[in-house]
């Protein structure tokens, strides 16, 4: 019995790395992002937890087992098409629907109109994130007002398929942690949701920790932005 629960271990091992190289493949940058990364994490959790109770409950009593086993992958087969779906369920659901379809992924930027997009403030914390695409890379940004320009790490620089090395860091710049040295860039694009500026001035920090900033470069470009409440809309 103990080798055959380390054989179904071995093989949801393989499932899941089957998965993550499916993904990486079949979808480039679907998981550069750190939201990404964290539902994938949180997607294995869950096909941890059913599997390993399913195999559990099929020693015991398959046919109960069985019946379980569909009924949570039911339930997360709905949690999918709600998700995928949360841009209907906004045009049918009004002020409801889209509180509720934007509340699901607050990093994810909600299509209100052609246009104009909106972002939900973080339930950990007071700031408004959003999944970004930079030159055709995805990265989770902090919105900041009070930065003058886009801002990364080299860690994130070389995500975004730019070489720290090849940079010269000969501009101070004050950040959360103290002055440290920064390398100026120009970026070819940046896109939220269907707005997308181009040639945004940026700047990359030396070292690869920090949260990449989205400061003004970019909101300026923007013909508008108002905080409302606990939103942020952006509009091109």
């Amino acid at each position: 019995m103990k080798n055959n629960s380390w054989t179904w271990a071995a093989i949801a091992m393989l499932a899941t790395l089957g998965l993550i190289y499916f993904l990486n493949s079949h979808f480039p940058g679907a998981l550069e992002s750190d939201s990404a990364q964290m539902r994938l994490v949180y997607l294995c959790a869950w096909l941890v937890l059913i599997g390993g109770g399913t195999i559990m409950g099929w020693r015991r009593h398959a046919g109960l087992a069985l019946k379980q086993a569909l009924a949570w992958l039911a339930v997360f087969l709905i949690l999918i098409i709600v998700y995928n779906a949360r841009g209907d369920l906004m045009g049918l659901g009004g002020q409801f629907g889209q509180q509720f379809a934007s509340s699901l992924t607050p990093t994810h930027p909600v299509q209100a109109s052609p246009g104009t997009v909106y972002l939900t403030r973080g339930l950990n914390n007071s700031h408004f994130q959003v999944d970004a695409i930079i030159n055709g890379h995805a990265l989770t940004f902090l919105i900041d007002t009070g930065a003058s320009v886009v801002s990364f790490s080299e860690a994130n620089a070389r995500r975004l398929g730019i070489d720290p090395a090849a940079l010269s860091f000969t501009q101070p710049m004050d950040t959360a942690n103290g002055t440290t040295m920064a390398a100026p860039v120009t970026l070819a694009s940046i896109q939220v949701g269907d707005i997308t500026v181009h040639n945004v001035r940026a700047a990359v920090l030396r070292g690869d920790g920090g949260m990449a900033l989205l400061g003004m470069s970019f909101l300026d470009a923007l013909g508008s932005y108002e905080f409302k409440g606990e939103r942020l809309v952006l509009r091109r």
